[in-house]
Order: structure tokens, then C-alpha cells, then sequence
């Protein structure tokens, strides 16, 4: 259903009945969990609802599994085609939470479908494939976003407000890093398909680092130049029946970015950090102040005002993020009582169902698929600095 079709739901939900958008989620692991898991949720935490989630049909390769998914979080029916489950007129929001070499195709067809898309991250594995991808949807004139959901901690939308509104004055710094270790070699980790670029695209750069490109364009701006290194630390893990496989991914990189209001920055991902469960920390210089986060401590932001006694001699003092006022705390507990990680996908999957049915823009709180192509254009850039040695330009 093309974008225009939604009018008549969105007098229906300003009329004061919550309208049904039909769900079709292909992938049933990590991704496809949290988002199904977001789709239960929201109707009656983010209530009213602005529309009500009804879980159409899943897609998955294996017959079995998918059956299960089904059956487990809820979908009326399954399909082991997802073509088939694009071309299922119940469906009107396409869900991709597949692994990276199926987010083109599937949302290219579902666009032309006229359906909405949400799509996991990174959009796509190279600019040339997002630029696609945004060209779909574009001629299509469909709603489609990119679950970029670490713009919907409580935290960050406070740090985004506070920055907006001038609280830190000209901005000189930007730092964050992603930091994980689960396939350090105590692990044991075989090769799986985010170790192979025909699949993955990227390693830590795409599974992280898009994350915290992503962060940077929201709550700072656009990047103008890049310089970067990349590292691979194992060559090769046992794949199928132990042979060894290449991996011809990142496992780190790290990239210092300038971006075109003057301030400066630094990046850096690694799937190699021991201690680091999924640490994705940020802090921002002004003139007036800073803000410090980490995903680890997602209820907290951190903050230092200059020139305010008795917090300017003090350093950072701490902020716990949930107080009623808070960016979406409303729909949640009393002050105090935090909230996890999987919230974040709560309100972003009701920020794009707020747009789909009242036929309002994604952006700039949500990611669209022009954010998405953009994260691709940086990514290409980081790449092509540190196999040149250079710095390279940003050109959208």
C-alpha cells in the first residue's frame, strides 16, 4: 500500500479507533525477536496506540524454524518464500530483519509492492546497493526507515533536545567507540555469515560502527572528511565440517572525522574489547558544555555545564533519565524504575507507525532510508581511507 493509501487510517485514528496495520517480518533470530517482541508491546504501553500491530506472517529458509517463530511470537501464518509473503495483500508493513545481503532485494520489491518498510542496519552493504534502495522507495512514494533505535534511548532524544536547543553552544568534539568481544578467540567463534563480506558487507563497521555514524550525523551533523584504519585479527575459522574459512571483514577499525560545522571526531568499533559486552559510548565537547553516555548504563546521561557552580569545579554529575518529563518515559514507570534495551525498538516501531497512519515525516527523530544510504556513503569512505592511506572526502 503506497503511502498515500493511509489517509482514510489516519482520520479513523484521529476519530479515536486505533486502526490495524498488517505485519510482515522477515527473519526470525536476533532482529526478527526484538522487533516481534516490539510489536506485542506496543498497543498497550504506548497507549492509546496509533495503530495496532497485527502480525500477518513471518519468512524464514527453514520450514521448521520459521514454523516455530510463528507460533511462538504470534504470526497467523509463515512462509519459507519471502517473496511470496511481499506479494500477501494482508501485509502492508514490510519488517526486515534478515541478515545483510537480503535487505536490497526484498525491500525493492516490497516497495514496488506499496508497502511500508522498516528495515534492520545497516540498510545495505555498499552505497551503490542503499543508493538503489532509497531510489525505490522514493519512486515509490512509500513510508520506509532504517532501525537505527539507539535514537530512541530516553538519554539520547535528552542529549539531542539539549544540543538543539543551544544548552552546549558550539560544538568541538565528538567521540564514541563500540565496544564488544564476542569473537575473541576464547570463544570459539566459527564463521558465520557476519564474517563473510559477500553477506555482511563489512564487520565491526556495519554491525558497530554504523551505530555510532549513525549518532554522530544526529546529534552533531554532517561529516565532510574521514581518515581511517581497519584491522582483521584472525584470517581464517572452521566453517562447515571444520574446513577453515577466509574472513575478509573488519574486525576493528578506528577513523577520525571531521565534520562541516568545524568540530572534530573520532570513531571506533571492535568486536575484540575483552570486558566489553556491548558498550556503545559516546561524549560531546562544547563550548558551553558535555554530555557523556554509555549504552551499558542506558537510564543515565552524563553531563558538566561550564561556568555553573558548583558543577563547573566538579566535573560530570550524573542524571538518571526517568523522570515523567524524560523523552517517552510517560508510557512507562514511576521516576526511578528503569526501562532496557528492547524499549528502544517500543518506540521506534510506534514513531514510524505515528508516521505511517498520520501520514507524517520519519525524519529527523527517525532514520530513513536517505539517513541509511548516507551511513553507506561513510562506511565506503571509511573503507577506501584505510586501504589508500588517505583521507577522503564525503560526497553524497
Amino acid at each position: 500500500m503506497a503511502e498515500t493509501g493511509f489517509t482514510n487510517m489516519a482520520g479513523t485514528a484521529a476519530a479515536g479507533s486505533a486502526p490495524e496495520i498488517g505485519i510482515g517480518m522477515l527473519g526470525y533470530a536476533f532482529m526478527g525477536k526484538a522487533h516481534s517482541n516490539a510489536f506485542k508491546k506496543l498497543p498497550y504501553m504506548m497507549y492509546p496506540p496509533v495503530a495496532l500491530p497485527k502480525l500477518v506472517a513471518i519468512a524464514g529458509r527453514n520450514e521448521a524454524a520459521v514454523r516455530e517463530a510463528a507460533a511462538r511470537y504470534g504470526y497467523a501464518s509463515h512462509y519459507t518464500d519471502w517473496r511470496k509473503m511481499i506479494q500477501d495483500d494482508r501485509v502492508q508493513l514490510f519488517d526486515n530483519g534478515g541478515p545483510n545481503d537480503l535487505h536490497a532485494e526484498p525491500c525493492i520489491l516490497a516497495a514496488q509492492a506499496g508497502k511500508s518498510i522498516l528495515c534492520e542496519k545497516p540498510l545495505a552493504r555498499s552505497t551503490a546497493e542503499a543508493a538503489a534502495m532509497l531510489e525505490a522507495v522514493t519512486k515509490a512514494g512509500v513510508k520506509h526507515a532504517v532501525a537505527f533505535n539507539y535514537r530512541f534511548v530516553p538519554a539520547i532524544r535528552l542529549a539531542k533536545d539539549l544540543i538543539a536547543d543551544g544548552k552546549l553552544g558550539q560544538i568541538y568534539h565528538f567521540r564514541a567507540v563500540y565496544l564488544q568481544e564476542w569473537i575473541m578467540p576464547h570463544y570459539n567463534t566459527p564463521h558465520i555469515w557476519r564474517l563473510d563480506k559477500t553477506v555482511a558487507g563489512s564487520g565491526a563497521l556495519g554491525d558497530l560502527g554504523s551505530h555510532i555514524i549513525d549518532l554522530g550525523r544526529y546529534l552533531v551533523g554532517e561529516p565532510r572528511r574521514v581518515s581511517a584504519a581497519v584491522s582483521t585479527f584472525i584470517k581464517a575459522r572452521p566453517g562447515v565440517g571444520g574446513k577453515p574459512q577466509t574472513v575478509d571483514v573488519d574486525d576493528a577499525f578506528a577513523a577520525t572525522i571531521e565534520f562541516q560545522n568545524g568540530a572534530l571526531g573520532t570513531l571506533e568499533a571492535t568486536r575484540y574489547a575483552g570486558g566489553h559486552k556491548n558498550s556503545n559510548c559516546l561524549e560531546i565537547n562544547g563550548e558551553k558544555g558535555s554530555i557523556r553516555f554509555n549504552l551499558e548504563r542506558m537510564n543515565e546521561l552524563e553531563v558538566h555545564w561550564i561556568g555553573e557552580e558548583p558543577q563547573s569545579t566538579q566535573g560530570f554529575h550524573q542524571v538518571l533519565v526517568s523522570e515523567a518529563h524524560h523523552p517517552f518515559w510517560s508510557n512507562w514507570w514511576p521516576h526511578g524504575h528503569i526501562i532496557g534495551w528492547e524499549h528502544t525498538f517500543v518506540h521506534e516501531i510506534h514513531h514510524f507507525l505515528d508516521a505511517i497512519v498520520n501520514n507524517k515525516p520519519v525524519g529527523p527523530h527517525g532514520a530513513t532510508f536517505e539517513d541509511g544510504y548516507r551511513n553507506a556513503v561513510i562506511c565506503d569512505a571509511i573503507l577506501q581511507s584505510a586501504d589508500t592511506g588517505r583521507r577522503v572526502d564525503i560526497n553524497y
